[in-house]
């Protein structure tokens, strides 16, 4: 399963028993991973790492943010830091097996689900922006929270992307997005006398100011003591101890010198080994020169999908057809995004240009949608094996229905989730590269044979339940997905035998 960080900074750096609350909502979603919980008392602001399945994260990062909606009211809120709402940004960044358009995906239902169900404004930002004047954050906070409740409403240009087109009255507004791995880095310049020349510093440093590249930054006092606060959005392109040499020679200038500096969360190794090369003036560095890089590749374990097909072949029930139907669905999405991915951004294509980009973050989705369903289908049949485990009896009778009930809706949903990605395949197969045209055959035929598969787990479920218009709904569902999904394959195969000739 693909694997996502989010970074959402909350608006609270003071009560501990608030960022305590935060946390435990988001840690407590299944297969999440709290790396990391930052707080600044100065800032007045909280950053949370957290590292989860693609098909998790947003469920994650919607419990923290509701919670902080409860707990945090912006109308009293004060501190050195700009902000917008009392989740004031949460970004996807892409990690192990998954890309920048998973996180887009993520993004986009994450803003659609806190706008229709906590009724906050949601911007989408960075590589999820709707808009070119959307892509920089700091472009969508200006005015803040005060400036925006005066805005919304108003003014057609700051309507929201999801939600309503009025303030949260104490939890303003909410920016969420995907972008690259970002290191927050502070350096501090002496006592707080020294702030006008943090926020020269500041000026000099940030790209938008004419000084480097992929930098963004802030002059500010921070505990009685001048800061210059930076956040790195590209390490590769402007390494950490580049932009720390350069505040350094800034400051220098104004007969100031630098005390310390700081990380707020977490950093690449890679970044570190990159700052630790060119302090050291090693030549020839590599990480593989690091030792717990050799020992993390020596006992490394087996790869998932290795230990998913290992689960499917044991002697045991789950998981079983569902959730191998559903596999095969995500594959078969995952990829039609790859084709799209490999069309998006060729001259030759630019006809298709948009239409791909769109592909490419529905793709993602449905291979999200699909990756969840492998669990949820498990979790079915347990659901459906213990009811009939119950004592006789009416209880047990309608457990057993209830059961059923879900059992067969699962697998619809894995249906129609396998003919919408049978459609995308087909799309690549008619319009994306050529020379990935049989790329998207698979895809389709995947599709296919994963609607086909979860449609019989349907019917199977189906033939047990007595309430007749029930089961037929379920069936007749099943049949017009398979459906669905048979057109669209026969579409890309038609496709791929004219380009094969």
């Amino acid at each position: 399963m693909p694997l996502v960080e989010c970074v959402p900074n909350f608006s609270e750096g003071r009560d501990p028993a608030v960022v305590a609350a935060i946390r435990d909502a988001i840690a407590a979603v299944p297969s999440v991973h709290v790396l990391d919980v930052s707080s600044d008392k100065d800032h007045h602001r909280t950053v949370i790492t957290f590292v989860a399945e693609a098909a998790r994260a947003a469920d994650a990062a919607f419990a923290g943010i509701a919670e902080a909606a409860r707990r945090i009211d912006l109308t009293r809120h004060q501190g050195e830091h700009p902000r917008l709402g009392a989740t004031d940004v949460c970004p996807f960044i892409p990690l192990d097996g998954a890309t920048m358009a998973d996180c887009i995906a993520l993004a986009r239902m994450l803003g659609e689900r806190v706008g229709r169900e906590l009724g906050i404004p949601v911007y989408l930002y960075e590589r999820a922006a709707t808009r070119p004047d959307r892509v920089n954050l700091a472009d969508i906070r200006r005015g803040e929270f005060e400036g925006l409740r005066e805005q919304l409403g108003r003014d057609p240009a700051r309507a929201p992307d999801f939600g309503p087109d009025r303030i949260h009255p104490t939890a303003g507004a909410t920016v969420i997005g995907a972008r690259p791995f970002l290191v927050a880095y502070n350096v501090y310049l002496g006592d707080k006398a020294n702030v006008p020349v943090a926020k020269e510093v500041a000026k000099a440093v940030r790209g938008s100011s004419g000084g480097l590249r992929h930098v963004k930054g802030l002059g500010l006092e921070v505990d009685g003591q001048a800061q210059v606060s930076m956040n790195l959005v590209d390490t590769e392109q402007t390494p950490v101890h580049r932009a720390f040499e350069m505040v350094k020679m800034e400051a220098a200038a104004h007969g100031v010198g630098v005390t310390w500096s700081e990380l707020v969360g977490l950093i690449p190794e890679d970044a570190l080994f990159a700052a630790a090369a060119r302090h050291l003036q090693l030549r020839g560095f590599s990480r593989e020169m690091v030792l717990e890089h050799k020992v993390r590749q020596a006992v490394q374990g087996g790869i998932s999908l290795g230990g998913f097909v290992a689960s499917v072949a044991a002697a045991a029930p789950v998981p079983g057809g569902g959730s191998v139907a559903a596999h095969a669905g995500a594959l078969g999405a995952a990829l039609a995004q790859m084709v799209a991915g490999l069309t998006v951004g060729r001259k030759k294509y630019a006809a298709v240009e948009a239409s791909m980009q769109t592909l490419l973050v529905e793709a993602a989705a449905l291979t999200q949608r699909l990756g969840a369903l492998v669990q949820r289908d498990a979790d079915a049949y347990a659901a459906v094996s213990a009811a009939y485990k119950l004592p006789d009896g009416p209880a047990k009778t309608d457990a057993i229905q209830a059961a059923l009930v879900v059992a067969a809706d699962i697998p619809l949903d894995t249906a129609q989730a396998c003919a919408a990605a049978a459609e995308l395949a087909a799309r690549c197969a008619e319009e994306g590269n050529a020379n990935a045209v049989s790329d998207a055959g698979v895809a389709a035929l995947l599709a296919r044979a994963g609607a086909t598969g979860a449609a019989y787990n349907v019917r199977i479920n189906a033939r047990d339940i007595t309430d007749a218009p029930t089961a037929e709904r379920l069936r007749s569902a099943a049949a017009a997905a398979v459906g669905l999904a048979e057109a669209a394959a026969a579409r890309a195969t038609a496709a791929v035998e004219r380009a094969l000739g």
